[in-house]
């Protein structure tokens, strides 16, 4: 018998990836908002219940950056108070969480790579939410696991990756932000990692959590603009129909968004390699293994 696992979020970008990468695990339950709205407390509470999951993966999230600015209670209910909810039913069962985070807890005002003990400083309301859901986890003291990662992208769902492409067939010139530095990280390379930590528990995911959870970085090493990024992301995927003649690069007061982004989010992934021994593939590496094939 393996573990009972319940991913949430299964329609999005990570949370498909856990769905296919943890089936080595045991039995995987995945569900979408439909399956458990985390906006809606009871309905976690029950549905946990009712799964008595050994194991709890949350992936969904509200991560409209822009649009949280103007839903800023729907993104807590999602992003601050849900995850302390999961944290507490999954200490009731004697189950351990996994749970994502972003880099948007820090400021960007830092020029070298974030680690862990930073201070946090979010500059908007999906950042703001995120590290409530941070904390919530952290104060009810369950074995647990979160990650932090940045600039996910990947082949499915909506993504920086899947937009420039697409642009790239509708327009001839595109305009991208090139002050923003961070480290692009596929959702696939999620997947895989996570799964790769919890193997180390030889099917014991509190026994490890116990023992070496807490809260992580993981992302993709290296770092890049927004700009820089689109460049070679294009140079890597030929694509007969793409109509674009022109990359240009612009700062970050030519685009104005409702949401003020932090201008360097690079973390340092050190303190994961070390506990778990797994080292992350560079951006371009991850780039290439995500688009291999496209």
């Amino acid at each position: 018998m393996g573990l009972k696992i319940l991913v949430t979020g299964k329609q999005g970008q990570v949370g498909w990836e856990l769905a296919r990468s943890m089936t080595c695990l045991g039995e995987v339950i995945a569900l979408d908002r439909a399956g458990l709205d985390l906006s809606q407390p009871e309905t976690i509470r029950q549905t946990l219940r009712e799964l008595r999951p050994q194991l709890i993966v949350n992936a969904a999230a509200y991560t409209a950056v822009d649009q949280a600015e103007k839903e800023p209670d729907l993104a807590q209910a999602i992003n601050g108070t849900a995850p302390g909810i999961l944290a507490e039913e999954a200490q009731r069962l004697g189950a351990a969480l996994v749970h994502y985070s972003t880099d948007y807890v820090f400021d960007g005002t830092k020029r070298t790579p974030y680690r862990e003990s930073d201070p946090v400083q979010p500059l908007g309301v999906y950042g703001q939410t995120k590290l409530a859901g941070e904390q919530a986890i952290q104060a009810v003291g369950v074995p647990h696991l979160i990650l932090r990662t940045s600039w996910v992208y990947g082949m499915r769902g909506k993504n920086f990756l899947l937009t420039i492409l697409r642009l790239a067939r509708e327009r001839e010139e595109l305009k991208i932000v090139e002050d923003q530095t961070g480290a692009p990280t596929p959702s696939g390379m999620l997947g895989d990692f996570t799964t790769q930590i919890l193997l180390q528990g030889k099917g014991d995911p509190v026994g490890l959590l116990q023992a070496r959870g807490g809260l992580y970085h993981l992302s993709a090493a290296g770092e890049t603009t927004w700009y820089h990024f689109a460049r070679v992301l294009l140079e890597r995927i030929s694509d007969p129909e793409r109509k674009l003649q022109r990359l240009l690069p612009i700062p970050t007061s030519a685009y104005p968004t409702p949401a003020q982004r932090p201008a360097y989010s690079v973390l340092d992934n050190q303190r994961l390699q070390t506990a778990f021994q797994l080292q992350t593939p560079t951006w371009e590496e991850a780039l290439s293994r995500c688009t291999q094939g496209a």
